[in-house]
Parts: structure tokens; C-alpha cells; sequence
């Protein structure tokens, strides 16, 4: 992507701000089908992104001050309430119980952009998505040292980000599984894009059952972050499918939501089989408010992925696609210029769709 200077950005961002409503403290709606602003009982509807930027994490970009302006300004251009941000383990903690106190501080800095652009965030944080970043020190942690340094990466995010009107909420990992049996790693070793999203929490479940050892991790990283926040909204993002012999990730969703104050769930529609993500996201109705936290039209036409998300309407009360740094006029210049790639064109096919679907989505109920 061609570089913007820091004036465009600014430009973006002034504009942005220009018509963000004040934000609020979001709190789980009286019937806990959704959400509200807690001051004027409005009904918020998460509609937003996950943030990348060129394919980079967000610490890769995160100095560069124009970049980061750039980029909320237009995520907000494009009907965004809500952001995704993930939070690399690499980068905010030196030790099991020492967190890197710059990258916090930096975090304060994010978290005080997004206020001034009027976006919410939801910060996603444990993340070892570059394999060869991951500390050492982190993987040689037997269990319970390794859920004892997580519990101190959130006492330490939750109190840098409690004041902060603009925090949707915490989410504890990005999809964790707990093991059926023993695993000789922390990870899938299951690359996408070069980046491997998927941790186990065990290594060995040692006769314990399945859900018993995610109910456990729930509640330590959760009363680690209620130590210093008590009120913003604690989730996890969820794989889906609930299979023969269990959940695939061993997080029940009807059990899960009892540690949580709602539920996220990934969720991309496949073409080949359309049946798959409408039985994933019926098997999170339990009760609970639910966000699909993760959706694009990855493996489907964007036709199809509207016809998913004006359907899931009836269960999920919030929705999060992806963002790449790049803009519906970015696309446009390149075709332009004839560089646009086949890849280039399905996001930009992407964010159009996003753009038209804000309004049903993000202002009608």
C-alpha cells in the first residue's frame, strides 16, 4: 500500500471526529439479548473490524503515529463502532510477572485514539501469532506458571485501560482450546497468512474433563482483570462447531457463558457447505448476547455472507469483519493505475458490502 503522509491522515481523523457521538460505557441490555450505553439506555450494536494493517500485527505499525491516525479515521469513515485489536504476549510482558511498561504505555496512547476517533475497542490479548516472537521463557511455563503470566498480562492491560470510556471489552485469547488429550505444544502449528491463531490453554488435560479446565482458565484471567476493572465486559473468542464428541475447542458455549458477561464466536460461511455456519451460530444461542466476533466473505460470495449475517440477526447481536490498512478509494486508485490483484479485489467487494449493511446493522434494531 502506498504511504499516506501524516496530514492525510490527521485530515481523516479530524473528520472522523467530526461526527463521533460521545461515547459511553457499554453495559448487557436489561434482557440480556444486547447491548447498552449505560448512561442513556440507547442500544448499541457492535458493527466493526479487526485490525491489520498490510498484513502486519498492530505492534509492527503502532510507532508510526500517522499510520495508526490514518487508519482509525477511516475505519470510522467506513460505519465502524467497534475495533479489534490484538495483543501480542512478545511485546507486553518481559517475564512471568514483569509486563514491558512502554508497551503499556503505548496501549494508553491507542486506547486515547480511539477515544478521539469515537471508536470502541476490543482488546483481544495473549496472542503468539508469529511463532519464531514467542518468548521462551513464555513456553517452558509448566500450566499453572504460564495461567499465573497471563493473569498478570491482564491485571496490568485492565489497569492501564479501566478509566477508558472507549473499551468495549476484554477478550482473554483468541481462539483457545483446552486438549482432549496430551499436546506437545502451546499451538496448532496450523499457519494462516504465516501467523498461527490458535493456542491451547493445557498441554495435558490429565483426566480432567474438557470444560472443567476452561472454567478454571475463565475464572483466573477474569478475577485477574476484576482486580483492577470492574465494570467493563469481559468474552473470548470461540471457535465454533460443536462436534460428535464434544466442542471442538472444548468451550461449551452454554457453559462458557456462565464465566463471561457475553459470547463471541468466529464464524466465516463456506459456499461448499451453507449449513455449517448456521448450525455453529445455533449452537451459541444459549441465552446470552452474542457477537460474531470474526466473519468476511472468505470462503463465500459477499451475496451469501449478507444473506448469513440478515439471518443471524435473530440470534447475534453484533458483528465483526476485518480491516487491512486500505480504503473502498485505495482499491479504486489501483485499478486505476491497473495493479489491483485478485485479492485486492475482494476486500475491496468486502468493505463496499460492509459500508451498505452499517445502517441495517450498527443504527436500526
Amino acid at each position: 500500500m502506498a504511504r499516506r503522509g501524516s496530514r492525510i491522515g490527521v485530515v481523516l481523523l479530524l473528520a472522523a471526529i467530526s461526527h463521533a457521538a460521545p461515547l459511553e460505557r457499554i453495559i448487557v441490555a436489561p434482557d440480556q439479548h444486547g447491548f447498552v450505553l449505560a448512561d442513556s439506555g440507547v442500544a448499541f450494536r457492535p458493527w466493526g473490524v479487526n485490525y491489520g494493517h498490510a498484513g502486519k500485527l498492530l505492534e509492527d505499525v503502532w510507532d508510526d503515529g500517522a499510520t495508526l491516525e490514518h487508519d482509525f479515521g477511516q475505519m470510522r469513515e467506513l460505519g465502524a463502532n467497534v475495533v479489534r485489536i490484538h495483543l501480542q504476549v512478545n511485546r507486553f510482558m518481559d517475564g512471568p510477572d514483569r509486563p514491558n511498561a512502554a508497551a503499556f504505555e503505548r496501549l494508553g496512547r491507542l486506547v486515547k485514539l480511539a477515544e478521539g476517533t469515537g471508536l470502541y475497542l476490543d482488546l483481544t490479548g495473549l496472542a503468539c501469532y508469529r511463532p519464531a516472537d514467542t518468548p521462551k521463557w513464555y513456553d517452558t511455563l509448566d500450566e499453572s506458571a504460564r495461567w499465573a503470566a497471563q493473569a498478570a498480562f491482564w491485571r496490568a492491560t485492565a489497569a492501564t485501560c479501566q478509566a477508558s470510556l472507549a473499551i468495549f471489552c476484554y477478550d482473554l485469547m483468541n481462539e483457545p482450546i483446552t486438549p482432549a488429550d496430551q499436546r506437545p505444544s502451546w499451538y496448532s502449528g496450523t499457519l494462516f497468512g504465516g501467523y498461527d491463531f490458535i493456542q491451547f490453554i493445557a498441554r495435558n488435560p490429565a483426566g480432567r474433563e474438557r470444560m472443567a479446565i476452561a472454567a478454571a482458565w475463565l475464572d483466573q484471567l477474569t478475577a485477574a482483570i476484576r482486580a483492577e476493572d470492574r465494570e467493563h465486559l469481559i468474552t473470548v473468542g470461540m471457535l465454533p462447531w460443536v462436534t460428535g464428541w464434544g466442542h471442538l475447542s472444548g468451550f461449551l458455549p452454554a457453559e462458557t457463558a456462565k464465566h463471561l458477561d457475553f459470547l463471541s464466536v468466529h464464524i466465516y460461511p463456506k459456499t461448499k457447505d451453507p449449513a455449517e455456519a448456521e448450525r455453529a451460530l445455533r449452537e451459541c444461542d444459549v441465552g446470552a448476547p452474542l457477537v460474531i466476533e470474526e466473519t468476511f466473505p472468505l470462503e463465500c460470495t459477499p451475496t451469501e455472507l449478507a444473506a448469513f449475517l440478515r439471518r443471524s440477526r435473530e440470534v447475534a447481536c453484533g458483528w465483526l469483519w476485518h480491516y487491512d490498512g486500505a480504503s473502498v478509494a485505495d482499491y479504486d486508485a489501483r485499478e486505476k493505475a491497473g495493479r489491483l490483484t485478485i485479492a485486492e479485489a475482494i476486500w475491496r467487494e468486502a468493505l463496499r458490502l460492509f459500508q451498505r449493511l452499517g445502517p441495517e446493522f450498527r443504527d436500526q434494531p
